[in-house]
């Protein structure tokens, strides 16, 4: 066949065929152990045989024998013709789909998602690969399209198949039985093996995001190391102790005890036979790598010392202290060689260039300072950060310098001119580690946010985000073949990372409708959504687990609000009342009742004393007299009506409080904006310029400015003391439905029936970035309280959550939680059903760049499980919940 042939013509001829037809062929080439499909349906005797068998078993209804016999013909020949197709095609030559075009590969999925005729092929030939050796590509990259069009693939057996230069990143194989199954070349990465058999497999070569998840320290993980073989991990924490790690199984080797308090670095030497540590108390130690003793005691700084770094020949260690001094030791008589003074405040990192000549220091006092190591001398000063530099590390060729600082950026500077190169912006916070890959093309950086960055150091665009540890990133290193890359953390945890995978996004599903309306607690771990399903969820921002599901509203769910203490959570909804839930237990506190129609806003005021409410009318109803177009204030503690304004003449869309809790703000569909004096209840202002309903409304951080958005496709910003229009901002094609402004008051985010978010700058009115992702309207955008995030909620039933500083999405909601959990409660095998708490603690809802690898409860009997770097991957298995059994 014609390589450029369609792929989906040549699926679509499987429409016709009978599905049972396929289990029946695997039986039969199984238990007559054939090997070559086509070879054996060629032979007209082989292939009458069959097609007896066939007709035989199959189950449809015909007139007679004949027409059964018929029938089974035709669907044998439909699936020879098929396959002799795809033999000759390239989807059974290489990795064909990663490779094909993306907007292609789109298209190829849009038409055959639906098609369950042709996803029933698709098995069938991943089922082939465990019978015909020719047809195992094939049968990979038909696995690979039903993972990427997120076929339900769990409680399946897929035993003994053979896949291979594949990826199956974000699979979803929960209680699978793949025993015997051949894994090649194929990406594992966020696979979901929870509860899943897999007995006596052969898995080699595979690319993974994680490999080991190391845990034993007690306290923060301040430091990481390699040894130059590459063998050795070794660890600095705040449990006071190093500890050495075997890097192939993921085992701690040994534990260092000497220092007494808080171990902040460790450096090993260029040969490898020795390990530098430092300590808050004071000291430092060098350690013998192969005896485990200790072989020297440092002393020399006033104060604890925060880093230590040994020269490339090995003959120096340089170490940086909190009394603003560098001292120079001579490794080989453990005597002071030199003391390099001028900084003035803590120096946090020490840094050797490849060559030896020179040092670069990072301090508290915001400078990076370069030190001639031959005259012991200051060579330059390098400023530009604007709080503390954390972290130092050289390029290997020595011509460039990576800084990581407290004001969130990463600084390149040309060592020779003594300038800055770049700065890369993307951390949302302190940024405690960086370092080069080997060959100098990428540059990891740990952060106070939880994440690992890898960035380009050529063209400077960030590469990816690591995501997996719960608290600060304190160290990262390269291992010295670049390979696996180590982090350090808060969570007490190592993680190792394949790095060089390349990941996909996963896309998840939440709420069964529109979802109306997204809030951020205070603390900005949680958002909380409600849904036009009537539903309201909170979600952990962190994890990106479902937290919790409240029901109770009759009708959607119009609106979320936290309490300003996060304790309680608002909602208003079409059934006409408002609900207060308890967000720790999840319990409805109370009903408020007292609209007479549809709650659309609530807003609590800063104290939480008191919830202001917006009600509404239905249109469409007969009883159109009986509208409200009121606005309520309730007394959250006695859970009554304090005040009722009435103004607006059609529904109170939107409300929103002042920052200085002296004014309300309400929009409305009669066009206008309305100031309300929050104290004397009275109304203070109107605001009239929008040719069509006030969608939203929002006051900037110092109350000075109000914004507004409508279905007049336009946002306006207005002068809240002279009650004059300021600006008029244009640029949306639809309806503004929501608008926002940033912690600093600089930004604005808007929302739009247009399907897109639009970054604003409030002071210049210019239109900053569009964020497109959403496949329908955009119904709300909300800032996180620590500014770090924008979420957005849509008609396409999903939540996006995007990186502020970026302007890129990070996350997204849209995965069925109540479909996942359904699915947990069915067998595995209908003769062997699996124990009901098997997948009880499951991680169902992930907020990630990527899909997490799980293993929860998969049951391990001998087999092979090894990555491209030969490491043996049953570790992680283990780490990530599985059984390893004997027999």
């Amino acid at each position: 066949m014609k390589q450029k042939e369609d792929l989906f013509e040549v699926f679509a001829s499987a429409k016709d065929i009978d599905e049972q037809i396929y289990s029946l062929i695997i039986e039969m080439f199984k238990k007559e152990k054939i090997s070559n499909y086509l070879e054996l349906t060629s032979d007209n005797e082989n292939k009458k045989d069959y097609e007896q068998q066939i007709q035989q078993s199959i189950h449809l209804q015909f007139a007679d024998e004949e027409e059964k016999l018929n029938a089974a013909k035709n669907n044998m020949k439909k699936i020879t013709n098929i396959i002799k197709s795809i033999k000759d095609h390239d989807f059974n030559k290489n990795d064909y789909l990663t490779k094909m075009n993306l907007k292609v590969r789109q298209d190829l999925i849009k038409k055959i998602k639906n098609e369950e005729k042709i996803i029933q092929f698709l098995k069938f030939l991943v089922h082939l690969s465990s019978i015909d050796s020719q047809l195992i590509q094939c049968g990979s990259n038909s696995l690979n399209l039903l993972v990427q069009m997120k076929v339900d693939l769990t409680n399946q057996f897929f035993g003994n198949i053979k896949i291979q230069n594949t990826c199956l990143t974000g699979g979803n194989f929960v209680r699978c039985n793949l025993s015997g199954s051949e894994f090649d070349n194929v990406n594992i990465s966020g696979l979901n093996l929870n509860g899943a058999y897999l007995f006596n497999c052969k898995w080699k070569s595979l690319r993974i995001h994680e490999l080991h998840k190391i845990e034993g320290h007690q306290k923060t993980v301040y430091s990481v190391c390699f040894s130059p073989d590459y063998t050795t991990l070794a660890s600095g924490s705040g449990d006071n102790s190093v500890c050495l790690w075997d890097i192939k199984t993921g085992q701690q080797q040994a534990e260092l005890n000497g220092h007494s308090d808080e171990v902040y670095s460790i450096c090993f030497s260029p040969d490898g036979t020795t390990l530098a540590s430092c300590s808050f108390d004071k000291s430092i130690r060098l350690w013998d790598v192969k005896t485990r003793q200790q072989k020297a005691k440092l002393e020399g700084h006033a104060i604890y010392i925060r880093s230590v770094c040994f020269s490339p020949d090995g003959t120096t260690l340089a170490s940086g202290s909190g009394d603003t001094s560098i001292l120079l030791w001579d490794v080989k008589t453990r005597v002071q060689k030199a003391r390099l003074d001028g900084h003035t405040c803590n120096v946090w990192s020490v840094c050797f260039s490849p060559d030896g000549a020179v040092l670069a220091s990072g301090s508290g006092d915001n400078s990076i300072r370069l030190w001639d190591i031959k005259k012991g001398q200051q060579k330059v000063k390098l400023d530009g950060h604007t709080c503390k530099v954390w972290s130092l590390c050289f390029s290997p060729d020595g011509t460039v310098l990576a800084s990581g600082s407290g004001d969130n950026s990463i600084r390149l500077w040309d060592v020779k001119k003594g300038q800055q190169k770049a700065r890369l912006d993307s951390h949302a916070s302190d940024v405690w580690s960086v370092c080069f890959s080997p060959d100098g093309t990428i540059l990891a950086s740990g952060c106070c946010d939880n994440s690992i960055r890898l960035w380009d150091v050529k063209t400077r665009v960030q590469k990816a985000r690591l995501d997996g540890h719960t608290s600060d990133v304190w160290s990262v290193c390269f291992s010295p073949d670049g390979a696996v890359l180590a982090s350090g953390s808060g969570d007490n945890s190592i993680h190792l990372w394949d790095w060089k995978t390349e990941l996909e996004k996963a896309q998840l599903d939440g709420h069964d409708g529109t979802v109306m309306s997204v809030s951020f607690s205070p603390c900005s771990t949680i958002l909380a959504s409600g849904g036009a399903d009537k539903s309201i969820r909170l979600w952990d921002v962190k994890t990106g687990q479902q937290k919790a599901e409240f029901n109770g509203h009759s009708n959607e769910v119009n609106y979320v609000c936290f309490s300003p203490d996060g304790m309680i959570l608002a909602s208003s909804s079409a059934d006409k009342s408002i609900r207060l839930w308890d967000v720790q237990t999840g319990q409805q506190k109370a009903k408020l009742d007292g609209h007479r129609d549809k709650v659309y806003s609530i807003c609590f005021t800063l104290d939480g004393t008191t919830l202001a409410s917006g009600g509404g009318t239905s249109r469409d109803e007969d009883d159109y007299e009986d509208k409200d177009c009121s606005i309520r204030l309730w007394d959250i503690k006695t859970r009554k009506i304090k005040a009722k304004f009435d103004g607006h003449s059609d529904t109170v869309r939107t409300l929103c409080f002042s920052p200085d809790h002296t004014n309300l703000a309400s929009g409305s569909d009669d066009n206008t904006i309305r100031l309300w004096d929050f104290k004397t209840r009275q109304q203070i202002a109107l605001f009239n310029g929008h040719d069509g309903i006030v969608l939203s409304v929002c006051f900037s951080p110092c109350a000075t400015v109000l914004a507004s958005g409508s279905d007049d496709k336009s946002i306006r910003l207005w002068d809240v003391k002279t009650r004059q229009q300021k600006a008029k901002l244009d640029g949306h094609d639809d309806y503004v439905r929501s608008v926002c402004f940033s912690f600093d008051g600089f930004t604005l985010a808007s929302g739009s029936d247009d399907r897109s978010i639009r970054i604003w700058d409030t002071n210049t009115g210019q239109q900053k970035a569009i964020l497109d992702g959403h496949g329908y309207y955009v119904r709300q955008v909300c800032f996180s309280f620590d500014g770090t995030k924008l979420a957005s909620c849509s008609d396409d039933k999903s939540i996006r959550i995007w990186d502020v500083r970026t302007e890129q999405q990070l996350e997204s909601l849209d995965y069925s939680y109540k479909e996942c959990q359904s699915q947990f409660n069915t067998s595995l095998f209908q003769n062997n059903p699996p124990q009901d708490n098997l997948t009880s603690n499951i991680n169902i809802l992930l907020i990630s760049q990527q899909p997490v690898f799980q293993s929860q409860k998969a049951l391990i009997i001998n087999g092979q499980f090894d990555n491209q770097l030969g490491i043996d991957l049953k570790i992680l298995f283990k780490q990530k919940g599985s059984f390893l059994l004997d027999k």
